[in-house]
């Protein structure tokens, strides 16, 4: 039997223009929805077609011989990856972040569609130059850069993936309660939870915290380090306030103290999330698992 040729996988999200539809039923009521609130329907839709554009730009640049894939965000969870295939990324660098916990080691590029709007951290390539990128990775010709992943798991195997971070707390952002262990410290916490983030990630959500807070933790997507920020927590007769932030080469374990409301989520997801009540504990460390991205040459 003959081998295979590649498969390149693509990924996309649901464009604003697609999300409208979806809420609305049809173009005219969406149209009076953004016209009520003082926007106008021509430039999502504009938008859209720019999108639609660069992804039928992107798919007819694949080698005629290959295999192609076209998944959904929203169906990711029920889309077998094959060892073999070529990820490619057409979208936001926070799509990255959203396919990255699929992924066993397959390589990814990042390709922006919109280089106008999108920062391109990790959609790196133009439409333009996908052939290239494509034969280049298949041949090896360039090269991969692990980037470091977070993982939580809990008391009874339920495990989480984040490429960017992973928020631990109530599900309303209100006071979480918990006992927090981190090297041989330990003390009970009252905040609005916490980031657990990644180098990939410290240019996203932990930057904020970090220039609100004026604490710096250098950390470098490849390093196998994460750091740890508790998000304003509050000094009582109960709880402490010493555990603030930190680098983190090992693990860090937190026990619930939520009635209910508990939740962790990673990368921004919020409806996918772990429950997290009292009595549960969950370990946070650096992954087994990295993201395997294309590097420009």
């Amino acid at each position: 039997m003959g081998t295979l040729p590649p498969r390149a996988v693509f990924i996309t999200r649901e464009t604003d223009y697609e999300m409208l539809l979806a809420r609305h039923a049809t173009r005219e009521q969406a149209r009076f929805f953004l016209e009520s609130r003082g926007q106008q329907l021509e430039w999502v839709e504009q938008r859209h077609e720019h999108f639609q554009q660069s992804l039928r730009g992107a798919r007819v640049r694949v080698p005629r011989d290959w295999r192609q894939a076209h998944v959904r965000r929203t169906d990711l969870d029920r889309f077998l990856f094959a060892p073999d295939d070529i990820v490619v990324v057409v979208g936001q660098d926070g799509l990255v972040a959203n396919v990255a916990k699929y992924l066993s080691g397959q390589p990814v590029v990042g390709v922006n569609p919109l280089p106008d709007v999108y920062d391109g951290v990790l959609v790196r390539f133009p439409v333009e130059v996908l052939d290239v990128v494509l034969e280049g990775t298949v041949e090896g010709a360039l090269a991969l850069e692990n980037r470091t992943m977070a993982e939580a798991v809990l008391e009874n195997g339920e495990r989480l993936l984040a490429l960017n971070e992973l928020f631990i707390g109530h599900r309303s952002h209100q006071s979480a309660r918990y006992h927090l262990k981190v090297a041989q410290a330990d003390e009970e916490h009252s905040s609005s939870g916490l980031i657990v983030s990644t180098g990939t990630g410290a240019t996203g959500w932990a930057r904020s915290i970090m220039e609100a807070t004026e604490c710096s933790i250098s950390l470098e997507p490849d390093e196998e380090a994460l750091a740890f920020f508790v998000r304003e927590p509050f000094p009582s007769r109960a709880t402490r306030t010493s555990i603030r932030h930190g680098k983190l080469k090992s693990q860090l374990a937190i026990t619930s103290h939520m009635n209910d409301g508990g939740v962790i989520f990673a990368d921004g997801i919020e409806k996918d999330f772990i429950a997290f009540d009292w009595g549960r504990t969950v370990t946070v460390k650096v992954s087994a698992k990295a993201l395997r991205l294309v590097k420009a040459p």
